[in-house]
């Protein structure tokens, strides 16, 4: 299995080093680009394992371990100068898994990055999520959270939701969506689909997620 290492990590030098040592052990790896869209780059790389700095532009990693954890249950470690015991114990807090302080031996990080990836992955693989516009779709729990706000989703807007995330750009049609819900378990006809689309972009909306779904008349429906 190829296993993904996510660096958050604004020293490109750093982030460099750490993705040429990661690559030499048969891992793939990617540092962040845009800083202001960490969770944006989490969602569409679906990381095995994150290497977290704590002093970050913008928001610090904190801020991000804990987005982080509010979608997905992957592995955090901490890489940080900043190595007292207080920032320790508030990495710990925030859901991260082990902390390495700077300056590193890239053999001892990369040790710790084969041990929790083993004792993570031996036991099942995380959740993959899907985004979209600042929306995380979670298929582990069947949850959608945008800013911060987990929405209550129906089996069935569940079903329609992960249906267009999965063709986010495309049309999909109306017959596609109804054997979506067919398999989970539930009939559903022309005017019941209508019913459930429009629900689900009521609740979208509501939660500030305007136009998220665009309707093709007579054809389907479309996210992005």
């Amino acid at each position: 299995m190829d296993y993904r290492i996510f660096i958050v990590e604004d020293d490109r030098g750093i982030a460099e080093g750490i993705t040429e040592q990661m690559e030499q052990w048969g891992l793939e790896a990617k540092p962040v680009l845009d800083f202001h869209n960490v969770m944006g780059e989490f969602a569409e790389y679906q990381p095995h394992l994150v290497l977290m700095d704590i002093s970050l532009p913008f928001m610090s990693g904190y801020h991000w371990c804990s987005e982080i954890r509010k979608v997905s249950s992957v592995p955090v470690i901490f890489v940080s100068s900043a190595s007292d015991n207080m920032n320790i114990v508030m990495a710990v807090n925030m859901g991260a898994d082990d902390f390495i302080a700077k300056p590193f031996d890239q053999n001892v990080l990369t040790a710790k990055v084969q041990a929790l990836l083993r004792r993570t992955y031996d036991f099942g693989v995380s959740s993959p999520i899907i985004e979209h516009e600042g929306a995380l779709l979670n298929t582990g729990d069947n949850t959608l959270t945008y800013q911060d706000a987990k929405i209550d989703l129906t089996k069935n807007e569940y079903r329609l939701l992960l249906t267009l995330m999965q063709n986010k750009g495309k049309i999909v049609s109306r017959e596609k969506l109804m054997e979506a819900l067919w398999e989970s378990g539930d009939f559903i006809d022309e005017n019941t689909l209508t019913v459930n689309v429009g629900r689900l972009r009521k609740k979208l909306e509501n939660a500030g997620l305007e136009n998220f779904i665009t309707t093709k008349s007579g054809v389907g429906y479309k996210v992005g």
